[in-house]
């Protein structure tokens, strides 16, 4: 974004400012949405492996402070994500949702599983491994570190955090069949958002999930709602938002307690 559009956003925020109100308000809203993902920077590196790739930032008023990473769900870096984001950076910390589909962002199924078949594991480990290294050499940043993740990204927040471990991951439905010989490389807790209706995040799947990391020796904090899978998400059908303001606030408080202290 040029400065001159950004001075244009900053300026539209001002006269109608999201940080009253309430995140959920903010995603259900495109309008809204649009204004708090206009408000990010884009910012990008080369990977270990040789490639470009991009995220959006959002800084928060004060500094040093400790820093996320989010990571979309199968729509792509969407405003929704960079939403929460900004939502992040004004609970005071330095937010980083990264790009997984290289710019890629649809809002239709097929395409979606499409975008997501087409991630290739080692190169994913590549990008967040490359963005989580970038976060913790930041002057402003603390060092402290948490990951987080919706569906696709869920899966992938728990994989950034083995392969470059932190100090909080969170998983919102995201897959967890990581055997105990992976997880044993988590520095932090991890904290679990599980819907009892979840087709695909089901049940067996996540006692397998809670033995694994008892094997490793590594905490959880598991909650299970009675809702379906993408209960966070206020543009889909499956939307709850008894379930998902309960969620971001359990959210909040984990990073509070790992990253904050």
């Amino acid at each position: 974004m040029s400065s001159i559009a950004r001075r244009q956003v900053v300026r539209a925020l001002a006269a109608a400012p999201l940080a009253g109100l309430p995140l959920a308000a903010v995603l259900a809203d495109p309008r809204l949405a649009r204004a708090a993902a206009a408000s990010l920077q884009e910012v990008w590196l080369t990977t270990r492996g040789g490639k470009a790739v991009t995220a959006a930032l959002a800084l928060p008023a004060v500094t040093p402070a400790p820093a996320v990473l989010l990571v979309h769900e199968w729509w792509g870096l969407n405003d929704q994500i960079k939403s929460v984001a900004a939502s992040l950076a004004e609970q005071g910390y330095i937010a980083l949702a990264v790009d997984l589909y290289a710019g890629k962002v649809t809002d239709q199924p097929d395409q979606a599983r499409s975008l997501m078949q087409a991630v290739k594991g080692p190169a994913a480990s590549d990008t967040l491994k490359a963005w989580v290294a970038w976060l913790r050499n930041r002057k402003d940043a603390t060092g402290k570190i948490g990951t987080v993740g919706w569906c696709f990204g869920g899966g992938w927040s728990l994989n950034a955090s083995i392969a470059s471990p932190v100090d909080a991951t969170v998983i919102y439905y995201g897959r967890v069949n990581q055997p105990a010989s992976e997880l044993a490389a988590l520095k932090g807790p991890v904290l679990g958002h599980f819907a009892t209706r979840d087709g695909w995040i089901d049940k067996d799947m996540v006692a397998g999930f809670r033995s694994a990391m008892a094997e490793a020796g590594k905490r959880l904090e598991a909650h299970w709602y009675e809702a379906d899978h993408a209960f966070a998400n206020p543009t889909q059908a499956r939307y709850d938002a008894e379930d998902a303001m309960l969620a971001w606030a359990r959210t909040l408080a984990f990073f509070k307690t790992n990253l904050m202290a």
